[in-house]
């Protein structure tokens, strides 16, 4: 037979996967489990002959100073300029704990890859979309984990710090209604995560409370075109708000159509974007907002290490970061 796994043991104790690495774990962080399923997980261990594996026993019996960071998108290099600014605060602020980092560079969600990231004391993840079913098993098992960016899945019981989209994204566009705007075109990807569903749902309040007629439309940037823009401006859009996400495909593809159409900015028609636009952007500063992504690296960290070495006070499991406005040079005045 070969290396027993903690699934086979699962399977013969009859219980979840997760409840077989709190028991032999020696259920470190108190889960409540009966007498009984423990002594059925332990016997199911010792007929199966199942022997622990000895550098993760070492390294779950004691800290080591070892923060992981692990990535469901490839972080590098396409989309740095998204992403440096977070690893760049996640290692300063490391450093200023005095932790090391070991970085899990694949960007697959296989359960076996993620299990690895219990060689550290501890893991951030980061990512537009999680592994629900693995990320349940580490919090089950008490391991300690933070997201970078607000996550919903599991009830909310994943700890995490995010940036504050909503309040953000409704100021855009209560900017937009106090210069005088009242028909925009709100453009956004059509993958769906909490970044994305947090800054629409900004831009939908915002709207309704300032009587701004709003369409949201879906896109890749694929079917945009000088002719759909037009379109717009001829049925009274006087304003367009875009979705800035990680690959920046919305944005680029809209600057891109403004500029072959001959649409001029803020002149014919006004910008904004729910972020930062990508990096070499020629033209005026586009309006929107900062999103502070070295900070959220920063307390992600502290967050993180605040769980590995608990007794520090209670932390708050989830943080939302204020985005500061960015004025630009791209909402004119109308009416």
């Amino acid at each position: 037979m070969g290396k027993v796994r903690q699934a086979d043991i699962a399977r013969v104790a009859g219980v979840s996967q997760a409840t077989v690495s709190v028991v032999l774990g020696g259920n470190r962080t108190g889960v409540r489990l009966s007498e009984r399923t423990r002594l059925r997980v332990l016997e199911a261990a010792e007929r199966l002959g199942y022997v622990p594996d000895p550098v993760s026993s070492r390294l779950a019996a004691t800290g080591n100073n070892l923060l992981g960071v692990y990535t469901f998108t490839p972080a590098f290099p396409d989309i740095a300029d998204v992403y440096y600014p977070i690893l760049a605060g996640v290692e300063a602020e490391a450093a200023a704990l005095g932790k090391d980092l070991i970085m899990f560079t694949a960007s697959s969600a296989a359960p076996d890859r993620i299990r690895r990231t219990r060689l550290a004391d501890g893991c951030l993840f980061l990512g537009r979309h999680v592994p629900v079913d693995a990320i349940a098993d580490l919090l089950a098992a008490g391991f300690p984990i933070v997201h970078i960016g607000r996550r919903t899945e599991l009830g909310g019981r994943i700890p995490h710090v995010g940036a504050d989209y909503v309040s953000a994204s409704a100021e855009v566009i209560t900017r937009l209604a106090r210069a005088g705007h009242q028909r925009a075109r709100y453009l956004r990807e059509p993958d769906d995560a909490p970044s994305s569903w947090d800054r629409e749902r900004g831009v939908r309040a915002a709207a309704a409370e300032a009587g701004v007629s709003l369409v949201v439309s879906r896109t890749d940037g694929t079917d945009l075109s000088a002719a759909s823009i037009r379109g717009w401006l001829d049925d009274g859009v006087t304003a367009l708000v875009v979705e800035e996400t990680d690959t920046g495909a919305v944005f680029d593809a809209t600057w891109r159509v403004l500029r072959a159409a001959g649409v001029s900015v803020p002149g014919d028609v006004s910008l904004a974007v729910l972020g930062r636009p990508p990096a070499g952007v020629e033209g005026p500063l586009i309006s929107g907002f900062e999103v502070p992504r070295r900070e959220l690296g920063r307390a992600a960290v502290r967050l993180l290490a605040s769980l590995v070495e608990p007794g520090t006070g209670e932390p708050s499991l989830h943080r939302l970061l204020t985005c500061p406005p960015v004025a630009g040079e791209t909402i004119a005045t109308v009416g």
